[in-house]
């Protein structure tokens, strides 16, 4: 499986932005398909963007589209998640995430049970 690490969180003002990075090792990045999910206090986890393993096809959930921009460097095995314009809905644990090897070449992963390996979290909060 891979490993991943998440960083990047903090507390940021609303209408303000972070970019959130997940650094993954332990196996070809390039062959795994990505993603982000986030959970709030007393919440379920939720989806939030990803794409399918070669990089050319995202999906984001309704309430982030034309606000967060996934993104990802495969020379630096690095995931990464741009917020923009956040507002105080989106404080949650952001967690990195990522798909079987091989799995996911064409569609987008989008379902907790599509993903195998997660990382720690990284605490976003957004002050009003």
């Amino acid at each position: 499986q891979v490993q991943l690490v998440e960083s990047g969180g903090g507390l940021v003002q609303a209408g303000g932005s972070l970019r959130l990075s997940c650094a993954a090792s332990g196996r070809t990045f390039s062959s795994t398909a990505m993603g982000w999910f986030r959970q709030a206090p007393g919440k379920e986890r939720e989806f939030v963007a990803a794409f399918n393993r070669n990089g050319g096809n995202t999906y984001y959930v309704d309430s982030v589209k034309g606000r967060f921009t996934i993104s990802r460097d495969n020379a630096k095995n690095t995931l990464y998640l741009q917020m923009n314009s956040l507002q105080v809905e989106d404080p949650a644990v952001y967690y990195c995430a990522a798909t079987a090897s091989g799995s996911y070449y064409y569609t987008v992963p989008k379902k907790l049970t599509d993903f195998v390996s997660w990382g720690q979290g990284t605490q976003v909060t957004v002050s009003s």
